[in-house]
Formats: C-alpha cells, sequence, structure tokens
C-alpha cells in the first residue's frame, strides 16, 4: 500500500492536525475529500470562464457551455453510457432518485403494481418509492437481508419470490453505506428485466470505488453524487436510457427546458435539456468531470483493491477488540466497517475519536429501518478511500482501545 501514500499528497485537506494530532480522515462514506486538480478546475471556471451556458453568444459563455457539455460527455465515457444525452446533472443522488419516482411512477404506477426495495437502503432509496407507492396505490415490499448482522447480504432465494411481474420497477443500493455489502447489481438487473420491471440503482457508495459501466449492468435508471467520488458537493447525476428518458416528463419546469411556449401552452426539449431547468450548477458539473480524470489515472480496479484491502484488515484488527459487534459481510466487502459497542453510543465513540485525530461517522447512516431491524439505536463507521492507509487503521484501532478502557469495556 505504499504506493498509495503519495496519493495523500494530491489532497489539500489532510494536511493538518485535529486536537494537535495529525487528521485521518475514515469518514469518506459520507463525503470524499477534493484533490487540487478539482479545487483547481473550480477556480479556473469561476476565474476566467463564469458565464451563463448554452444561451450566450459571447466568447465566455461559449467557452462555459463547451466546458459543461465536455464534463456531460465525460461522465458518461465514465460509466460507459451510449450516449451524452443519457447524463442528467442534478444536485446528487437523492434528487437523481426523487426524478425518477415522480416522473416515471407518476406514469407508469397504478394500483395493484408493485415496487421492489431492499431492507438495507438508505433513505433516498426508500423514502421516494413510499411517496410513489403512496400517491398511485402501489405496493411496496422489500428483499430481506440475511443474517443477525446481515453479513449474509440479500436474500435471493426470496428474491424469486418477491419479482413477479407486478412489479414494476426494482429500486436498490449498488453498496450498502451501512453494512459495505456489495449486491450483485447485475444479476439484480437481469431477473427484474425478465419479469419486465423497470431497474434503477443506487450508486453513491460505488461510483468513485469501483468500474461502473451502465451498459454492462443493463440498468435503466442509475443514481450518484459527485462529493463522494473527490468531485464538489451539490452535483450528481442520473443516467438513464435515452429511449425512458424522452417519453418522461420533466419534474422540474421553467427556462432552458423549452422548445417552444406559448402564453398557454409548452412543449419540452429532449433529454437532457428537458430535465435541467434554469441555470445548471456549471463549475460543479465542470469539476466533477475532472475528478473522473483524476480517479481514472488512478485507476478503478486499483481503487477497488485498495479499498478492499483496507476493510479486510480493519475487519481483521477491529475483530480482535472485546466486546465489538461488526455488521456486513465477513468475506469481500467495499472500503468501509461499521460497528457497535455494547451501551455505548455511536456519537460517543465518534466524539472520543476526534480528539484522536480521527474523522468517523456515527448514528444510523440513514438506515434507521435496518437499525432497527438489527436490534440497533445506532453504529460507528470507518469508511476508506485512495488516500488512507493501513498505518491509519492503526490509529483508529489505539483510539477505540483507548475509549474501551475509558468506559469500562476492556
Amino acid at each position: 500500500m505504499s504506493a498509495w501514500q503519495n496519493v495523500r499528497a494530491d489532497f489539500p485537506v489532510l494536511h493538518q492536525q485535529v486536537n494537535g494530532k495529525p487528521l485521518v480522515y475514515l469518514d469518506n462514506g459520507a463525503t470524499s475529500q477534493k484533490p487540487r486538480s478539482v479545487i483547481d478546475a473550480l477556480v479556473h471556471y469561476y476565474e476566467r470562464d463564469n458565464s451563463n451556458v448554452h444561451r450566450g453568444l459571447h466568447t465566455l459563455s461559449m467557452r462555459a457551455t463547451d466546458a459543461y457539455e465536455g464534463a456531460r460527455a465525460r461522465l458518461a465515457k465514465f460509466i460507459n453510457a451510449a450516449d451524452p444525452a443519457e447524463v442528467i446533472f442534478t444536485r446528487g443522488t437523492t434528487e437523481s432518485i426523487n426524478i425518477v419516482a415522480r416522473s416515471w411512477a407518476h406514469a407508469h404506477l397504478k394500483p395493484g403494481d408493485v415496487v421492489l426495495t431492499t431492507e438495507m437502503e438508505h433513505h433516498s432509496n426508500l423514502i421516494p418509492w413510499q411517496q410513489a407507492a403512496k400517491a398511485s396505490g402501489a405496493t411496496l415490499r422489500f428483499v430481506p437481508v440475511l443474517g443477525e448482522n446481515a453479513e449474509g447480504g440479500l436474500d435471493l432465494l426470496a428474491l424469486d419470490q418477491l419479482l413477479t411481474p407486478a412489479v414494476k420497477l426494482f429500486a436498490f443500493t449498488h453498496i450498502s453505506n451501512t453494512l459495505g455489502t456489495i449486491n450483485p447489481a447485475k444479476e439484480l438487473c437481469r431477473r427484474a428485466r425478465a419479469v419486465g420491471a423497470i431497474t434503477v440503482i443506487d450508486a453513491a457508495q460505488s461510483i468513485g470505488h469501483m468500474p461502473v459501466d451502465v451498459r454492462d449492468l443493463d440498468c435503466d435508471f442509475l443514481a450518484f453524487s459527485g462529493h463522494k467520488m473527490c468531485g464538489p458537493t451539490g452535483i450528481g447525476v442520473l443516467y438513464g436510457r435515452r429511449a425512458l428518458l424522452d417519453k418522461l416528463a420533466p419534474d422540474e419546469t421553467g427556462g432552458g427546458m423549452v422548445a417552444t411556449v406559448h402564453y398557454e401552452t409548452a412543449t419540452w426539449k429532449p433529454a437532457p435539456e428537458r430535465f435541467e431547468a434554469g441555470t445548471p450548477n456549471v463549475a460543479d458539473a465542470i469539476a466533477l468531470g475532472t475528478a473522473c480524470d483524476y480517479l481514472d489515472n488512478l485507476g478503478r480496479e486499483a481503487i477497488a483493491q485498495h479499498d478492499h484491502e483496507l476493510a479486510t484488515l480493519a475487519y481483521q484488527k477491529l475483530s480482535e477488540l472485546p466486546g465489538i459487534r461488526i455488521l456486513g459481510p465477513t468475506g469481500e466487502r467495499s472500503g468501509l466497517v461499521s460497528f457497535a459497542f455494547v451501551d455505548v453510543h455511536a456519537h460517543d465513540v465518534v466524539t472520543f475519536a476526534d480528539e484522536d485525530g480521527l474523522a468517523l461517522r456515527g448514528g444510523h447512516h440513514c438506515n434507521q429501518p435496518l437499525m432497527r431491524k438489527l436490534g440497533l439505536a445506532s453504529t460507528t463507521r470507518a469508511s476508506f478511500y485512495v488516500y488512507n492507509t493501513a498505518e491509519e487503521i492503526d490509529v483508529l484501532v489505539a483510539s477505540l482501545r483507548r475509549i474501551q478502557k475509558f468506559f469500562g469495556l476492556s
């Protein structure tokens, strides 16, 4: 892992102390840090090209438009979309999923239909479907997770019973933000397609950590956020098959997405413009394209291997601590480990760890139903990325031992 030590130099925020200790940033599941190249892309746009896009004929507007649409093409290449028009810029995963839940569900769901999702979903891939089912009269059903600590992943045998022709849409996470489970997304899409169901993949936790190829997955929609893949906050993507997007009504209306407007009526542009009303988030879209360059230069296969090695090492070392409960698979997992101590709230763990310079995440991780199923109020999550090292896991373990000693758990 020594080669990855050099990556740290690319991230300015990492070179600081917190509470007198070197920062150990292990909250990448919530948001990743940004390399200098992404920060520079933002500064370059605002210092040189800042202008509105698409409708201006002056030099700055044309440069901004070229950069913005260039970023769209870059994102399409990043996920292997067939057409840049299949890439819609949004505020992030949450908005992307909500667009599908409102636009597609409004047009297609009716009483008697079923929306299928899983018991491990983030609230952003649960609540929109609750609302869609409520509005349409459809039924919401869930693929169970297996094991006391959900270490068994999704119950694929139950999926055989759940995936019936009544299922019109199957929405699932690629990687669980709490369990670290990597779901077999390609297989799930294949099985959904066999019964005629549309698929929606929440790729928030996978997009910056492993190769994601929408044509290989054969999904219908895929949503992700830029800030979890070294990009800025407030920018994300909804991928959709062009044939589906062109049949959807816009979720939001206004300037930029219209073809013709009369006092009484209006018509819409094709995708992607029809889903990007108003002035878009130009600078952050451009910087997200730069983040794609950065990750591809590192190599997404190599990133996935690095994450897996760190997660495996962390799991092994944390398992040696007395009284710890670790969630998720014991074998292959993504680059995160969630755990809990008996009678110690995760917020206390995170607060104590912060004294040692550690940035962890504590709480229910927007997974309240899953936590309730597992009999937990909260967990502490350590999540890893390209700039993390094996030495930082040793810092984590030492901090947790100090916490256990303080609470009399060791």
